[in-house]
Parts: C-alpha cells; sequence; structure tokens
C-alpha cells in the first residue's frame, strides 16, 4: 500500500521529498532559510554585483537619452523601430510562461507547477518591468508618457485610440496589474511563516505587514482559495490577449511581412516558448546555488523542456506557413521580402533565428539532452537568442525595405542600443536575485499540503 501511494509522487518529480528527514518543519525551515539565514552565497553576491553594474550602464543610458534624444540610437527613417520594439517584444514575451505556469496549470490542477510557479511568476513581473521603459522611452519625451492615459484634460485632448501605442498600454498594464497581485496574494501564508520565524524586528514588522494579518485561520485559507482561484482565472485570458494586441501593432500596418492574419496566434506561440526557455535559464543556476534538488527536481526541469519542444514546434511550423503564404499569395512585395531576408543586408540575422528556434529546438526530443542541466542551460540561453533575433528580423527586416527603394535605408544600432538592453538584462537579473534573498521562492504551504496527502495515504505518522 505504501508502495502504491508513494508512486504517484514520484511520476509528479515528488520523490525525494518521500525521504524520511522531511516533514512539516524541515520543509519550511529549509525553504525560510533562503531568505532568513544569515550572510549570502558566494555565487548570489557575485551575480547581483554584476546585475547592479549593468544597472548602472542603463542609468546612464537613461541619462544619455533624456538629454540627447533617442537620436543617439540607430533608428532613423525608415527604420524607425529599431532595437526599443524589438526588446519590448521580446520581454513582454518571455513573461507569458509565467502566467501558464501559475493560472492555467493551477486551474488545470496540475501539481508539479507548484516547485516552479514562483520563480516564474515573479520572472513575469520582472519581465514586464523591462518590456515597459522601451516604449517610455521611445516616446521621446518620457516624462510626458501619462499622455497615453485617458483622463479628462484640461484643453478636451484625449488619446487616440486608433494607436496600437493606445493598445499597448491598456494589455500591458493590465497584465501586469494582475500578475502583481496574483504573484503577491499566492505569497501571503509563506510571507506569514517568515514573519513568525524572523528573529529581527525590523523583518517581522516587514513582513507581518506584508502578511496583511495572516493567522491560517479556515475563514482565512477559504477567501485565500476563493481569491487566488478567481484571479487564475481572471489571469488565464491575458496569456493569450496581451501578445495578440501586441502583435496587431504589427498586422495593422501595411508593412510586406507584418500584415498577416497568422500573427496573434504565432506572436502567442513564441511568447510561450521564449518563456518557457528563461524559465530553464533562471531556474537552473538558482536550484544549484541554493540546492533546491529535492524541491526542483529533474522531473521538473524535463517537464519544462518538453512544454519548450511543444512551443518551439508551434514557432516552426509558423515559420513555415509564414513563407508558405508568402509564396502562394504570389504578391511580388512578399515574395521580395522572403528572399532579403535570407538574403539580403540582415541575412546573418535570419540564419541565426533559424539555427536557434529550428535546430536547438530539436535537441529536446532526445532525453539524454533533457537531462543534462548543463545541455538544458545551453539551449534555453540559444533560444532565447533566437527569440530576440526573430523579433529584430521583423521589426527591421521589414521597415528597412518595403515598397519604395527610394525610401530604403539600413539600419546599425549604436552603442547606445546595446547598452539599454544589456542594462534591462542587469536589472532583470538584480531583481531575480533580491527576490531570491528576500521573498519566499517555493510556496512552502503548498509543499507541506503535497506531503501530507502522502501522510494520508500511508497513515499518519508521528
Amino acid at each position: 500500500m505504501a508502495a502504491e501511494a508513494r508512486q504517484p509522487f514520484i511520476e509528479r518529480g515528488f520523490g525525494p521529498l518521500l525521504g524520511p528527514e522531511h516533514s512539516y518543519g524541515s520543509i519550511t525551515d529549509r525553504i525560510n532559510a533562503i531568505v532568513l539565514a544569515p550572510g549570502s552565497r558566494f555565487w548570489w553576491r557575485i551575480g547581483l554585483g554584476v546585475g547592479l553594474v549593468l544597472v548602472m550602464l542603463l542609468f546612464i543610458t537613461m541619462t544619455v537619452l533624456i538629454a540627447i534624444g533617442i537620436g543617439v540610437w540607430g533608428v532613423m527613417i525608415p527604420v524607425a523601430w529599431g532595437f526599443a520594439i524589438t526588446s519590448f517584444v521580446w520581454w513582454i514575451g518571455i513573461g507569458h510562461a509565467g502566467t501558464l505556469i501559475s493560472a492555467i496549470l493551477y486551474l488545470l490542477k496540475q501539481q508539479w507547477r507548484t516547485s516552479i510557479n514562483r520563480f516564474a511568476e515573479a520572472m513575469t513581473i520582472f519581465a514586464v518591468i523591462q518590456a515597459g521603459l522601451y516604449p517610455v522611452f521611445h516616446l521621446g519625451r518620457p516624462w510626458f508618457f501619462y499622455w497615453l492615459i485617458p483622463y479628462p484634460a484640461t484643453m478636451n485632448t484625449w488619446p487616440q485610440f486608433r494607436s496600437p501605442l493606445i493598445w499597448d498600454f491598456f494589455a500591458v498594464s493590465t497584465y501586469f496589474t494582475v500578475s502583481l497581485i496574483f504573484w503577491y496574494l499566492g505569497m501571503v501564508p509563506d510571507l506569514a511563516s517568515l514573519r513568525d520565524r524572523a528573529v529581527s524586528r525590523a523583518a517581522q514588522v516587514l513582513y507581518g505587514i506584508l502578511a496583511l494579518g495572516w493567522r491560517g485561520s479556515a475563514r482565512h485559507w477559504h477567501r485565500y482559495e476563493q481569491g487566488y482561484y478567481l484571479l487564475a482565472a481572471l489571469a488565464t485570458p491575458l496569456v493569450v490577449s496581451v501578445h495578440s494586441v501586441v502583435s496587431t501593432d504589427f498586422a495593422v500596418g501595411i508593412v510586406p511581412g507584418w500584415h498577416e492574419t497568422i500573427f496573434p496566434p504565432y506572436f502567442v506561440a513564441g511568447a510561450l516558448f521564449s518563456g518557457f526557455a528563461m524559465v530553464l535559464t533562471i531556474t537552473i543556476p538558482l536550484r544549484a546555488t541554493f540546492h533546491l534538488h529535492d524541491f526542483v527536481t529533474d522531473r521538473h526541469l524535463d517537464i519544462i523542456a518538453k512544454f519548450t519542444l511543444v512551443t518551439g514546434l508551434i514557432v516552426d511550423y509558423s515559420y513555415l506557413i509564414e513563407h508558405f503564404m508568402g509564396w502562394y499569395s504570389g504578391n511580388q512585395f512578399e515574395l521580395a521580402l522572403l528572399s532579403n531576408r535570407a538574403f539580403g543586408p540582415y541575412g546573418l540575422w535570419y540564419w541565426v533565428l533559424l539555427f536557434c528556434n529550428v535546430l536547438v529546438t530539436q535537441l529536446l526530443w532526445f532525453k539524454s539532452i533533457r537531462s543534462s542541466v548543463l545541455a538544458l542551460f545551453g539551449v534555453s540561453i540559444l533560444i532565447n537568442i533566437g527569440m530576440w533575433t526573430e523579433r529584430f528580423v521583423i521589426v527591421v527586416g521589414s521597415l528597412a525595405q518595403d515598397f519604395v527603394p527610394a525610401a530604403w535605408g539600413d539600419f546599425a544600432p549604436t552603442v547606445w542600443d546595446w547598452a539599454f538592453l544589456l542594462g534591462t538584462l542587469g536589472l532583470f537579473t538584480s531583481l531575480m536575485f533580491l527576490f531570491v534573498r528576500g521573498l519566499p521562492i517555493i510556496p512552502g504551504f503548498e509543499m507541506r499540503r503535497l506531503l501530507h496527502e502522502l501522510w494520508f495515504h500511508e497513515g499518519a505518522r508521528n
């Protein structure tokens, strides 16, 4: 009977939790020790230091942009969108896997999400923050960003609702708000646990405020379950809607390579693809640094790799359909675009895209690759590079050569383009490292619930 009871846990990836050394208290102590233990790990300090150096680079770049203007970027006519919109779409896409793992899999009662949903939710919040920086600075006058908000202005001037910029504002702000509330609500029981175990008075007060008076009563649990379920149901449509809105920024234009009805599902699949790859990129180093192998097992990494493979195949199919539609249409501009992407001035970027997103993804078919932590980490890095390159090809490749040859131009990124991109990567990294040391990265109460489920099947254990 005991062996039969343990088998479902092993299949779901929680076999290491079944050891005799694990109990309610030990699980709670191990998770809370990441936050409450004095000092910090060497690799954590190194990672945070690198991130903060890049954050300083970001601040310098922002200062130059405000003082001089976005002319320091490589944007020009006709390529008015360059690295800024490329990176904006990339960062928005990264956050999609977080919502899928935390919300949709919760509604589907997939318990394997328990070990990684907090990573994914934090990734969503921090990625959307990076994405929001780009359109604000791309405005040229970022201090007037509030003009995007439809407030009753003195001059009765309202935002132009036919502009995709307004659509993005509402889509991204809604996505960020719902994701932030969902992330925070899910941490309340664990914040109360930190409050009760904190030693310093400052930590007790801080976590006590964040815990919102949580006492673990039946009434509290009832309201928590209701609120969390409703937020999960509310966040689920955002997985499809947000990046569909972002894709219409392109699809409503008549530029060759943009005016396609396939863009909404294509962008959603690409967002999930890059998001799952980023989950692997984040989870693998943190798992090794904080010795979380009992909670984030090889089985979890294997499942994420399979999701990455599935979404990658959808993206590869979209590439094929995009080329078929261009060929089948017989439109000379579409045919010229397809040839230009492969053999034009940005042909190298296009072949990097195919290598990272098509060839590298096929490695995930092999169990040996999915079982190797280093191989998975390398694949995830290449996929993220490939997905950024894909957005670059879509944005710059189509704008550089449109209908009139006399209006063609070549986009060349400047050092400030690269500096802003590296700076956002540094800010994202810094926020992730601070999150790891300041907030519970694994939902301890859900882990205890899983352990209780095992004990319920095996019988009471002292």
